[in-house]
């Protein structure tokens, strides 16, 4: 090549590089130009094909993630960019994070943005993504190097990791907080979180929670149903969402066909097939369901796993030929509750109501008991009861169970322990001959929550035994095992106020 075209050749170049440096430069403003941005730039190619009817994709959470901000969603009505990650061991939602910090930093001035994880090896792991995405020709908009634990941009923008403390998180003020691995969290700490984040300058204040979900009794339980309440975008995919697609393989001879059924045939993703098949024959069946299907999580730890809301949960009214019993556990900070239950002539236990409340009068809970029993006091079989009910109070002089009865409310109860009002419950669940002798109406949300969650703690020894009195889920039980306690028991042996 002459000298005239090697100078053509090396001008194009140039020209190609300062093209190519203005296109990183240019903030994406369509979900389609993001996905293309992050694939050209960084390498990556973002699962964008729903394969589970219900599920999302991770470029769903991607776009919302950087898209919050009114410029680029002028219609939008969100006030935050808040949102519930649910997704599977290797689903990249670490890595999927970490390319929405850097597109925030990058693209949005004076962003603050704050990784917050279960461990600290699991923030680092997000910010380890974020500094190798910067090595890929980023560096340009860093404002100085790139610490162990912290970044800045030229804009304004920064990123730091915070360590799983309170005082880590109190007194700050910024716009992104990314909770990786939630379910892990200290809930001390992610309540001290919750209050961090603030809209400035145009830039959406945003509290991301991302997590596999281990535990139906966890962090992350709590949230998703809390997401529901509040509105807040659950953002929900599995393996099958991110696995190769499936070429050249027998379905009839496959390991994962059983739960596959063709989908990975469709599928556009990365992960493995022979790896996902390594790590199902390797783990436990609710652990590949949980930790990689994301069904339903392991039920190891949990009380009543026997309990099936498709069995257990369905329509019982009231029926005017049945006796009415009741059945309360006390409480003031913690809830007072109380069930209303019949027993049909084939022994059939039916909840057909719930009162769940805190921090009320024992006046407010008896005038709201009798309002919503559907009889009169005296055609109520019984009210059974907290034993510890009976105990006087050194400020009111009196005891629980005998202000109720001042109320018309009469109550009994027999001293029971708590293993022993378990089995009766787990009986009721399903007897020795396989029989379901308890139902539960679908409008009793705090009982079948608690029948999901009621756990054991997470340690060993001789406590394990007894389930975790955690404040929230022991309560409903708490009173149905007064019912089952008391209803099981000779009335001879009960006491009556």
């Amino acid at each position: 090549m002459n000298q005239t075209g090697q100078a053509l050749a090396s001008s194009d170049v140039v020209k190609a590089a300062s093209v190519y440096d203005a296109l990183r430069r240019t903030r994406p403003r369509r979900r389609r130009d993001l996905r293309n941005y992050v694939k050209v730039f960084l390498g990556i190619d973002v699962p964008d094909k729903r394969i589970c009817g219900e599920h999302d994709t991770p470029m769903d959470y991607l776009w919302h993630a950087y898209s919050t901000e009114r410029d680029l969603t002028p219609f939008s009505s969100a006030t935050n960019g808040d949102c519930v990650v649910w997704a599977n061991r290797g689903g990249g939602k670490t890595e999927l994070a970490a390319i929405a910090t850097l597109l925030d930093c990058v693209f949005k001035r004076n962003c603050q943005v704050r990784i917050l994880a279960g461990s600290g090896e699991q923030a680092g792991r997000m910010y380890e993504y974020l500094t190798e995405f910067l090595s890929r020709g980023f560096e340009a908009f860093l404002a100085g190097p790139v610490r162990k634990e912290k970044c800045s941009f030229i804009n304004g923008s920064s990123v730091e990791v915070l360590t799983q403390s309170a005082k880590s998180v109190r007194g700050r003020h910024i716009h992104k907080l990314r909770c990786d691995e939630v379910e892990l969290f200290d809930e001390r700490v992610f309540a001290a979180a919750k209050f961090i984040t603030h809209s400035t300058g145009g830039v959406i204040a945003a509290m991301e929670t991302i997590s596999t979900m281990h535990r139906p009794y966890g962090l992350m339980q709590k949230l998703i149903n809390e997401a529901g309440e509040n509105r807040t975008p659950i953002f929900k995919w599995c393996m099958w969402e991110v696995i190769e697609r499936c070429r050249g393989r027998s379905c009839s001879r496959c390991a994962l066909w059983g739960d596959c059924a063709g989908k990975a045939k469709g599928a556009n993703g990365y992960l493995k097939i022979d790896d996902c098949i390594t790590q199902m024959r390797r783990a436990s069946r609710t652990c590949f369901e949980a930790e990689m299907l994301c069904k339903r999580p392991s039920l190891e730890n949990v009380v009543f796993a026997q309990f099936d809301p498709a069995v257990h949960v369905g329509v019982v009214d009231y029926d005017a030929n049945l006796p009415l019993y009741r059945a309360i556990d006390f409480g003031f900070v913690n809830p007072f509750v109380c069930l209303w239950l019949q027993v049909d002539s084939d022994g059939l236990v039916r909840v057909i109501d719930e009162y769940v409340r805190s921090r009320a009068a024992i006046d407010v809970h008896a005038d709201e008991i009798k309002g919503r029993t559907p009889c009169s006091e005296e055609a109520v079989a019984a009210t059974f009861c907290d034993p510890a009910g009976s105990s006087r109070n050194d400020v009111t002089g009196t005891s629980a169970t005998k202000e109720l009865g001042s109320m018309g409310i009469r109550t009994r109860y027999r001293r029971s322990n708590i293993l022993s009002g378990i089995e009766l419950i787990r009986r009721a669940l399903r007897a020795g001959d396989g029989a379901i002798r308890l139902v539960i109406s679908p409008g009793c949300v705090r009982l079948i929550e608690a029948m999901q969650c009621y756990h054991y703690p997470d340690k060993t020894g001789d406590k394990a035994e007894v389930p975790l009195k955690d404040g929230v889920y022991d309560h409903p039980i708490d009173a149905l095992r007064y019912f089952f306690a008391g209803y099981t028991t000779a009335k001879t042996t009960t006491r009556r106020y």
